[in-house]
């Protein structure tokens, strides 16, 4: 750790864990548009189209809980979703302003579509490792996030949100 008299280095920036956090986020995001490329889908799309397939029904807020993203970003994502028609959103029974979300055929056809390529992206991200040190990585990685999760902006409460599913309609 340098002192407050040594001055900082590129060094200390490039092993700082924050900034190595960031840069395999840049690095995955590059390999999975890159692999899916064909399909027009960001990783965070992916994930609202797993989770509507997995909660059909399921309200943007509670969305937002599962996949541990921004509520207020998570409504453009919504709409270019809904743009490709691969969701829609139809009124809840229990309160019109509710919009609830639903996977579509060709949205469904598309999560069918697309599991090899996301799958070839993940291998990627940990291919320079041996199969050892990828284990060890996820294990560690997993078990950061769970430690820190309530530091984030934007903590992941699936739990909370489908405990209420469906209890709103």
């Amino acid at each position: 750790m340098p002192s407050k008299s040594d001055p900082i280095t590129m060094d200390a920036v490039y092993t700082a864990p924050g900034y190595l956090f960031r840069r395999m986020q840049q690095i995955a995001v590059s390999i999975f548009v890159e692999e899916c490329k064909a399909y027009d889908l960001t990783p965070v799309q992916y994930a609202s189209l797993v989770s509507i397939r997995t909660h059909p029904g399921i309200d943007a807020t509670r969305l937002s809980a599962v996949i541990a993203f921004d509520r207020s970003t998570l409504g453009s994502v919504i709409e270019r979703l809904e743009a490709k028609a691969y969701i829609e959103r139809k009124p809840s029974p229990g309160d019109k302003r509710t919009k609830l979300l639903y996977l579509t055929r060709s949205g469904a056809a598309l999560l069918r579509d697309i599991i090899p390529s996301v799958e070839r992206a993940q291998a990627r991200m940990l291919q320079p490792l041996k199969p050892a040190d990828r284990k060890t990585l996820l294990a560690l990685l997993t078990q950061l996030v769970d430690l820190n999760n309530e530091a984030s902006r934007v903590p992941l409460r699936a739990e909370d949100a489908l405990e209420h599913l469906g209890k709103t309609s």
